[in-house]
């Protein structure tokens, strides 16, 4: 079968075996480029990339895929937090294991959360990023009361804004570099940042960014970081300490109480508001294009999400 293969500076579509072992066999019709994959290429990973996958399983049953794999058997996954599992932190797709970014791929049967059918489901490999900010805003316990600021307008700071939004936050404010990002957020309904807030959603992944996320905090206020930081990064420690601010680190999602997958609020979010996907998934291509589309990825500028489809 054909897949996707970190090789760099790049990638190189490849002829690999079809994956073999006892979990669930699915046909892959969509993968997004995250700027994950990069990192994973830069870091020599050789690996097939890709981890925002939807697809369809082996009974016909359109499918996304929860790209964190706990053992199943600790406490963490126990109660639905596979993300804490240390198998979890060991196990990354396009890193250290094979992603899914080919014509099949095989995935833990308990990993797979049905699509509804008011979405389609080649826009549905969304709610992947968009289940790593939902999870970061629900730690914040956000009320009807609660100003959120968002720094960072990529997809996940976008998905964070909607996220905040669909969570009942009072006001939801959005700092971005580059115009397209900013008119994204006007588009949905996210202001201009003005004074303080309660809550700050950190997600540029950048030294700048994160000193501006805790001078965006009220005090007492709270940093909630989705973002992976070098580990020469310089913190922000005089400005949080003076003002008491509390940071959250966010690590990718998991299930709320009652078992449903943080997936599946996504796509319920996806499936009422058409206008998400058609404008965070800004470019398609075939798996045969795929050293195009990284490269489309890789400019950033006017481009939101890139997917691929097997």
């Amino acid at each position: 079968m054909k897949a996707v293969r970190a090789v760099p500076p790049g990638v190189k579509v490849v002829q690999v075996d079809e994956p073999q072992g006892d979990a669930e066999l699915i046909k892959v019709n969509a993968v997004g480029i995250c700027a994950s994959d990069w990192n994973y290429i830069r870091r020599g990973s050789g690996q097939i990339l890709g981890h925002e996958i939807s697809g369809v399983a082996s009974d016909g049953t359109p499918v996304v895929v929860e790209a964190v794999f706990g053992c199943g058997e600790c406490r963490w996954c126990e109660q639905g937090r596979f993300n804490l599992c240390r198998l979890a932190g060991s196990d990354i797709l396009g890193l250290t294991t094979p992603g899914g970014m080919s014509e099949y791929f095989r995935v833990p049967r308990t990993s797979l959360v049905p699509i509804p059918e008011e979405l389609p489901a080649e826009d549905a490999c969304l709610a992947e990023p968009g289940a790593v900010a939902w999870h970061a805003v629900r730690k914040t316990e956000i009320t009807a009361d609660t100003r959120v600021a968002v720094v960072g307008g990529g997809v996940i700071g976008l998905f964070a804004v909607l996220a905040a939004q669909a969570q009942g936050a009072a006001e939801v404010s959005l700092e971005a570099r580059y115009p397209h990002q900013i008119e994204a957020g006007d588009r949905f309904g996210a202001t201009r940042p003005s004074g303080d807030y309660d809550v700050v959603i950190e997600a540029s992944g950048s030294e700048s960014g994160l000193a501006r996320a805790f001078e965006l905090a009220r005090p007492l206020g709270v940093v909630c970081s989705v973002s992976v930081y070098p580990p020469d990064i310089t913190w922000p420690y005089r400005v949080s300490f003076l003002k008491e601010v509390r940071l959250i680190p966010s690590i990718a999602y998991d299930r709320h109480d009652n078992g449903v997958s943080e997936l599946a609020h996504v796509m319920a979010m996806l499936a009422a508001r058409p206008e998400i996907a058609q404008a965070l998934i800004t470019h398609r291509f075939e798996m045969d294009e795929a050293e195009r589309a990284f490269q489309v990825a890789a400019q950033r500028k006017g481009a939101f999400r890139v997917v691929v489809h097997p």
